[in-house]
């Protein structure tokens, strides 16, 4: 009779148990992985930097793992007698079961093999258990009225970047002598193709750099109006419009539209002011249609969300790659980016927060192996500052920690804004109106330098200096291509009329305003 009872009670209990979830775990590993450090020290050395107290699920292995890591920081020789002593100094041999379940542990394994595959599987499993935990706390906020939606993204997304920080960083250890045959194809690569990373299609920069490198974090920096934004811009068409590299942007502080607009005053050569104003001649409308239709194709990506996270960038930058292959990503600019902080709680000041920020951006940049430019604000000091108010490294805005994750670290400087006529480092006076110095301040990588570009505030771009561009207007373009050559367009008949001019393409534009409408119309 007891024993029908019986049945019927497990019975019972086992059918109650059909719709118990169980979490994620992996006892049997667990229990392979810690006898496989006691009988052989070489496993822990695999899985050190992997394992953790906390990933282990059963509490008696969480208090044994603590012991050996605790034995293992000491430098003392780990065995399962060591552990049995470390266990007993502390007060939890008899919690996690004694010598007993201890020698049981060493018994299940008879050697170290596979312990990296093994604990690779209880980390998923750990890691599963805590998006669980955070899924069912967000659930549980989701009900409540007082809770604030921002606030709770904020806290998913920072516990989401937790994990992956924490537990998902993986080794990558390499021999030499593939990290030769590496660095000998990339000299060959360089050797045929004149620059080792992406072209900024400035030449005294590229000189100095060989292009941005894979893994780097570039930081551009400079006071409000100095150009950052333009600067950008400026690398933005010679990368996409002259290069068709694949970029992303994302721009914190103005809206895609005013962005691209930008962009076409930049590639179209028309006055920022007149597009805004929409005061565009016939012959403007013309150049602007025409322009714009080579960008419609490139490979520029915008993202303007506000106040992006690190975690939301790493999942953009991460999908853009994949499905674009985005080889370069700018941000415009570091400083309004939102931070990283628990819930309800944030860093104790906004230099903590840039200094996480910016540590953030390194980190993404090596993970993804490609180069983040990331525009940056500089301190007022500057402006209080006598003398010619050059910026240098103390100036950069908010944080140190900026300057110490830097690769390279570019300032604009351009002396007009304050005032200044001409440049103070020359012995001839030049003027510095329309000019602009860009100053390497940090290079970890190869020398510091500075360099002048022409600086063309109404079209929002800079330029090498010592090019001299040629505007050519859509009537030109078409003329030269459909009725004559160039070189009848600018030496023949339909300028005879001029009185002792012989017309070549130097002096053409000279003897043409391409603003004056009314001269253009009479040409035309």
């Amino acid at each position: 009779m007891s024993n029908i009872l019986q049945e019927g009670t497990n019975q019972f209990r086992f059918k109650n148990l059909k719709g118990v979830k169980i979490p994620p775990q992996a006892l049997d590993l667990e229990e392979a992985i810690i006898g496989a450090i006691m009988i052989d020290k070489k496993g822990l050395d695999e899985v050190i930097d992997i394992l953790f107290p906390e990933i282990f699920y059963k509490k008696e292995h969480q208090e044994i793992f603590f012991a050996i890591q605790e034995l293992y920081h000491n430098s003392k020789p780990i065995d399962i007698y060591t552990v049995l002593n470390e266990l007993r100094k502390i007060g939890k041999l008899e919690s996690v079961g004694g010598e007993l379940y201890l020698i049981e542990l060493t018994q299940k394994v008879i050697s170290s093999a596979h312990i990296e595959y093994h604990s690779r599987i209880i980390v998923q499993k750990f890691i599963l258990r805590k998006l669980i935990s955070i899924s069912s706390h967000i659930i549980q906020k989701c009900y409540e009225e007082s809770t604030d939606v921002f606030d709770l993204l904020n806290h998913a997304e920072s516990k989401l970047f937790e994990i992956h920080q924490k537990y998902l960083i993986e080794k990558k250890n390499e021999t030499t002598q593939c990290l030769i045959q590496k660095a000998i194809e990339k000299i060959k690569k360089t050797e045929k193709e004149g620059l080792s990373g992406i072209p900024s299609g400035f030449h005294k920069l590229d000189y100095i750099t060989s292009g941005w490198q894979n893994s780097d974090l570039i930081i551009l920096a400079s006071r409000p109006g100095m150009g950052k934004t333009t600067f950008m811009l400026s690398m933005v068409k010679n990368i996409v419009v002259n290069q068709k590299i694949p970029i992303i942007i994302f721009s914190l502080e103005m809206s895609s539209i005013q962005l691209i607009t930008r962009v076409i005053s930049s590639e179209t050569s028309i006055s920022s002011e007149k597009i805004k104003k929409a005061n565009l001649s016939q012959l403007d409308w013309k150049r602007l249609l025409h322009k714009t239709k080579n960008l419609k194709n490139v490979p520029l990506f915008i993202d303007d969300t506000p106040s992006l996270s690190i975690f939301s960038l790493r999942a953009k930058c991460r999908r853009l790659i994949s499905q674009h292959g985005i080889k370069l990503i700018f941000i415009d600019y570091m400083q309004l980016m939102g931070g990283i902080h628990d819930h309800g709680s944030k860093l104790q000041n906004r230099e903590q927060e840039i200094s996480v920020i910016s540590r953030s951006l390194k980190s993404i940049a090596k993970e993804l192996d490609i180069p983040i430019i990331a525009l940056s604000q500089l301190s007022r000091a500057v402006e209080t500052r006598g003398g010619n108010k050059r910026p240098v490294l103390s100036d950069l805005r908010e944080s140190g920690a900026i300057e110490q994750d830097a690769d390279i670290v570019l300032f604009i400087y351009r002396p007009e804004y304050y005032g200044f006529k001409i440049w103070d480092s020359d012995e001839n006076n030049d003027s510095c109106i329309g000019q602009a110095e860009i100053i390497i301040a940090k290079h970890r990588n190869g020398g510091l330098d500075k360099f002048r570009l022409k600086f063309i505030s109404d079209q929002a771009q800079f330029e090498n200096l010592e090019e001299k561009k040629h505007v050519s207007l859509v009537w030109e373009e078409d003329y030269k291509k459909n009725v004559i050559d160039q070189k009848d367009f600018f030496m023949s008949s339909p300028y005879d009329d001029f009185e002792d001019h012989t017309l070549s393409e130097s002096n053409f534009n000279n003897e043409i305003d391409i603003n004056d409408e009314n001269s253009l119309k009479k040409e035309i």
